[in-house]
């Protein structure tokens, strides 16, 4: 598995990507993976990382790679 992906046009390693999903710094972040669902928005690929926002928590978070769209499994 590809530690870096193409997200929007930029390359992104695990720690990058759980940053745009989060929207602010995180601890660690596991391995990119290819999710197994389309964008809700566009229709996009979507890719999965899970990441520690802090040292007591740990999400999953999915990120399209051609628009805005994220969400976690916090929502």
């Amino acid at each position: 598995m590809a530690d870096n992906r193409v997200v929007q046009g930029r390359m992104v390693t695990p720690e990058s990507l759980a940053e745009l999903i989060e929207g602010e710094d995180v601890m660690d972040a596991e391995s990119i993976a290819d999710a197994d669902r389309e964008c809700p928005d566009c229709g996009g690929d979507v890719l999965e990382v899970g990441y520690m926002p802090s040292v007591t928590e740990f999400v999953t978070g999915w990120k399209c790679q051609d628009c805005d769209w994220a969400e976690t499994d916090r929502e």
